[in-house]
């Protein structure tokens, strides 16, 4: 979340080029009002003091999409008269930052709107824009009357932030309307830093930019990938018995592994790094060994249940690494049949899985030979699907 800073919305105007029908921001973009899409943006980025400043003949569809967080402000008969009214709205309890969107600008992305945040740390107002790269005219009834110069002109972009007390007060002093807010702090001598834009950061002016809008969105949400890490560690001792079972394998040995399970700690240790990367805890958590039913259970069942919750919610083991840190039982000749257990219980292949052993070199309780330790990485991914 980010601290001490608010956003206003402008949602007030009519906009009549985008073509007849509800005003732009709030006709549908890829199922969803454009509003939605662009308060959604700034959630994102961690900015929860949002502020929509609406027309008054759009109450009902605000409430409509209003949260607790969102704060209502009827605009002016201006852009700066309905931005002025968001400001003194705040001012009650002032933030430190402010930031001034348009509605129908739906595709900022965090990284413009934190880069206009970090901008605010050292100076008064900054704002996103592009340099303009396409020659330009100057033009009257049809006909170039001259070319402009280009060197040194941006098209201009938003949000634009502010250091609150100072916007506050430029707009307090101002009169008339301006195409923006850096209009207004540049009225009375506030410098403004220019960040980078995006070219994807369109404002909806006309009936073919929702068409743009709609592919941006498609490509981003086709183009997303959600990826997990997690880690896993687990420690078992020896005890009497014939043989370990290690990632699913029954390995010989003049000892056994000891636990409320069967004990097999690379299986344990993977289980977990899955149960970590979706943030569900550990097996204890699924398993209570205070359980009697689980008493000597096999640990496929946790290692199972594990890969089912990730695949409820759309992801798949992209790969996995297990390392067991033992002097003994040799695990090199048994590599091979863990992967292809661990490969049959996940569903992933085995050539996505890793085990290996290392010794302690003689230290610690594994190099004394009392136990066995195992870590384990797990990486899961979701393609591009929703993801509880």
């Amino acid at each position: 979340m980010q601290q001490d800073v608010a956003a206003i919305i402008v949602a007030a105007g009519r906009g009549t080029r985008a073509g007849a029908g509800v005003p732009k921001q709030w006709r549908s973009l890829a199922g969803a009002p454009v509003v939605v899409h662009t308060l959604k943006a700034f959630r994102e980025a961690g900015i929860d003091r949002l502020v929509l400043v609406i027309h008054p003949d759009d109450r009902a569809l605000a409430r409509g999409i209003s949260g607790n967080e969102l704060q209502l402000v009827e605009g002016g008969a201006s852009r700066a008269a309905s931005v002025h009214a968001a400001l003194e709205a705040l001012a009650e309890h002032p933030p430190q930052k402010v930031l001034i969107h348009d509605a129908a600008r739906p595709l900022a992305t965090a990284r413009i709107i934190n880069d206009v945040l970090a901008a605010l740390d050292t100076d008064l107002a900054a704002a996103p824009a592009l340099p303009v790269s396409d020659a330009l005219w100057q033009g009257a009834d049809g006909r170039v009357v001259r070319a402009v110069p280009r060197a040194g002109l941006f098209r201009a972009q938003t949000p634009q932030g502010f250091d609150f007390a100072t916007i506050l007060s430029a707009h307090r002093t101002y009169n008339g309307d301006a195409a923006d807010d850096v209009e207004i702090a540049g009225a009375v001598g506030v410098e403004v830093t220019i960040t980078r834009g995006s070219e994807d950061n369109l404002k909806l002016t006309y009936p073919a930019d929702f068409d743009r809008a709609a592919g941006i969105l498609a490509g981003r949400k086709a183009g997303s990938m959600d990826i997990r890490i997690g880690n896993g560690y687990d420690v078992h001792r020896f005890g009497a018995g014939e043989g370990c079972w290690l990632c699913g394998v029954l390995v010989p040995h003049t000892r056994a592994l000891m636990g409320h399970s069967d004990a097999d700690v690379g299986m344990h240790a993977l289980t977990d790094a899955i149960y970590g990367a979706l943030a569900e805890g550990d097996i204890g958590r699924h398993f209570p060994p205070s359980d009697p039913q689980w008493k000597g259970a096999a640990s496929h069942i946790f290692l199972r249940h594990a890969c089912d919750l990730a695949r409820a919610r759309g992801f798949r083991l992209g790969n996995c690494d297990v390392t067991l840190v033992c002097e003994r039982p040799k695990i090199g000749p048994h590599a091979a049949a863990m992967q292809a257990a661990l490969a049959e219980i996940t569903g992933c292949p085995p050539e996505r899985i890793s085990v290996k052993a290392t010794t302690s070199e003689r230290l610690g309780f594994t190099g004394r030979e009392e136990g066995i330790a195992a870590l384990a990485t797990a990486c899961l991914i979701a393609d591009g699907k929703e993801t509880a």
